[in-house]
């Protein structure tokens, strides 16, 4: 089952089964993880329940720690980094959609004005 069958039903996993599925992080490590605002999980009780986000970002993670090996220091710029991109990739495609639903007219008119940015920019 993969993490996103899990969390259809909105529950999420709790922290024995992030442990469980993600057999390369501690318990410590996760705790720190959590604490340093790597992962944010939502808080029920005492324990905390993690999202398909939060389950793909510790994935991340634990590939970045292993792979590149980042270290404590490098990880937070590196995710800082890539949350900039994730979130500019969303508001370009928010923007491509909203172009595209602009009449044939207008979308010719912005392809011409960005045309001319573009040479003024070389």
């Amino acid at each position: 089952m993969g993490h996103d069958d899990m969390d259809r039903d909105g529950a999420g996993w709790r922290t024995e089964e992030v442990l469980a599925t993600c057999r390369r992080v501690s318990p410590t490590q996760l705790t720190v993880w959590v604490e340093r605002h790597w992962l944010r999980p939502r808080h029920e009780g005492t324990s905390f329940v993690f999202s398909a986000a939060d389950m793909a970002r510790l994935e991340l993670i634990c590939d970045l720690r292993e792979d590149l090996a980042l270290d404590d220091e490098a990880m937070p710029v590196v995710l800082s980094l890539l949350d900039t991109v994730y979130g500019l990739r969303r508001r370009l495609r928010v923007l491509a959609e909203a172009i595209g639903d602009l009449p044939p007219e207008a979308r010719y008119l912005l392809q011409d004005e960005l045309r001319k940015r573009e040479e003024k920019e070389e």
